[in-house]
């Protein structure tokens, strides 16, 4: 069944789910600043509003619309600025 997750105070809320190709959330981020860990790879496509991303060993902030997707390595941070709500879908390898 699914699995809901919350962090910085309820600013971030998503819901995990199987996909046939592995685990995904779908979730929403409220306008703020977040900085995340990753334990495998993850795929992250934004699906509405605009994230601004710094990923790891980057010093040059991305900006991400949506549909477009970025991807993190296992065990790296990446930074994120959102100016209004957004929604993602995260996929784990």
């Amino acid at each position: 069944m699914f699995k809901t997750n919350e962090y910085f105070d309820g600013k971030v809320k998503s819901i995990a789910f199987n996909t046939p190709e592995g685990p995904a959330t779908m979730g929403v981020m409220a306008a703020g600043e977040y900085e995340f860990g990753t334990s495998t790879i993850e795929y992250m496509t934004v699906v509405s509003g605009i994230m601004v991303v710094q990923l790891p060993d980057e010093q040059e902030w991305k900006t991400f619309n949506p549909f477009d997707t970025f991807i993190v390595q296992k065990d790296k941070k990446f930074k994120l600025r959102i100016s209004a709500d957004a929604a993602y879908l995260c996929l784990y390898r």
